[in-house]
């Protein structure tokens, strides 16, 4: 295979990612051995994500015309594009934790929805609670009131059967 067809195959697979992710979290990977890349890959697999070890230029090319067209601006040095194809929060989450726990390498930026966001910004990302996590609070939310409801009937439902059956007691007595 040639060099031109390599970088176009490249080309053509960075696309592809571009066009199904939701977000891209670009991560300076230096530091980073091998085995603790595939656990990282192996980490944002299981969160509906991916990790590619990108050549700048060539991701470059392929971001353009697609809403991540800005990433150019994340694209300094070596990185690593940790794309998030389900739950926009989840690769950033997975991403920083992964940093933290190995102390090796940091994040950059992302961008979500067509805009950039700093290094400080997709940190705040990573820091978000997860979409499961928030239907989950949303839900108790809704289903707290109604739970008070009920123990409320059931609170004097309960002592309007005590009461019946005190007096019941103290007629038989």
């Amino acid at each position: 295979m040639s060099t031109k067809e390599f970088k176009n195959e490249k080309i053509e697979h960075y696309k592809k990612q571009f066009e199904n992710a939701k977000v891209a979290v670009v991560a300076d990977y230096r530091g980073l051995t091998v085995e603790e890349i595939t656990e990282l890959r192996r980490g944002l697999q299981a969160q509906e994500a991916d990790l590619t070890v990108t050549k700048n230029t060539l991701c470059k090319v392929a971001a353009k015309g697609t809403n991540f067209e800005c990433i150019s601006e994340l694209m300094q040095g070596p990185t690593a594009v940790a794309f998030g194809f389900g739950d926009e929060v989840a690769s950033a989450k997975v991403l920083a934790k992964f940093i933290k726990e190995n102390k090796k390498g940091e994040i950059l930026g992302a961008v979500l929805e067509g805009k950039v966001l700093n290094a400080d910004e997709a940190k705040k990302l990573a820091s978000m609670p997860s979409r499961e996590e928030l239907i989950a609070k949303m839900l108790g939310s809704i289903n707290s009131p109604a739970s008070g409801l009920v123990y409320s009937v059931n609170g004097v439902m309960s002592a309007l059967v005590r009461a019946i059956d005190a007096v019941a007691k103290q007629k038989q007595a």
